[in-house]
């Protein structure tokens, strides 16, 4: 049970669903055209159950095994699972067959295997190609420059389904600064649309920053903290 001092999972949804709806509101969008992924990364399963059982559906991973351990034991829930984190070469068997999404792609080695373990049956495995819109060593993802071609081979794929752009641009103390790379971010899915592609994804924005992503068109927003508290490690 939550104590005085850690806030219930349900309050605390309630309050970042606020957010999202009044963000919305603010910029004449419909509130229901934006996804909650809530971040259970480092989090016990029963934390997850909770979220669960207040309604929410979209789940936020970045550790497979552990994001495997909870699959395993909610299977009978039916929770939608993103990964959200780099994939490595050893692990997209697991992720192509547990997964609904996969938000971090930056090379395309990892999205053909996706592809190729995709199970016969699933519907393609959802992709966001990963931007490092601020070009910051210590993050993985392509220049906007490199994310074309890779775009360009994706959709070639079988069993995958280029859905949209993911970013987790360098952090800024005001919305007008939060506000210019997710603006960036938008402004590049656009450029791709009119090559040809039909995407609808925009992967940005999390505790932090979550309202100017919205503002800038996000329809995916990452929430962890705000949901969650601080990481377990």
């Amino acid at each position: 049970m939550p104590t005085d001092s850690t806030p219930s999972i349900a309050d605390a949804l309630d309050r970042v669903r606020d957010r999202i709806a009044r963000a919305a509101q603010a910029a004449n969008r419909d509130p229901a055209d934006i996804t909650l992924v809530a971040v259970s990364k480092t989090k016990p399963v029963d934390r997850v159950r909770d979220a669960l059982d207040h309604g929410q559906r979209d789940f936020g991973e970045n550790y497979l095994q552990d994001a495997l351990a909870k699959i395993g034991a909610l299977t009978e829930r039916e929770p939608l699972w993103h990964f959200i984190g780099d994939i490595q070469s050893n692990k997209t068997r697991d992720i192509a067959s547990n997964f609904a999404w996969a938000h971090a792609i930056d090379r395309f080695k990892i999205a053909r295997r996706l592809s190729d373990q995709r199970p016969e049956g699933l519907a393609p495995l959802n992709l966001c190609i990963q931007v490092n819109i601020d070009a910051e060593a210590s993050k993985s993802g392509l220049a906007p420059d490199a994310v074309v071609e890779l775009a360009d081979q994706i959709v070639e794929l079988e069993h995958v389904r280029l859905r949209g752009l993911m970013t987790i641009p360098a952090p800024r103390d005001d919305e007008a600064g939060q506000r210019k790379p997710f603006a960036a971010l938008r402004d590049l899915m656009q450029r791709l649309n009119d090559r040809g592609h039909a995407l609808d994804t925009l992967s940005m924005g999390m505790s932090t920053d979550l309202e100017a992503a919205i503002a800038e068109g996000a329809t995916h927003v990452r929430v962890g903290t705000d949901i969650f508290g601080a990481r377990d490690h």
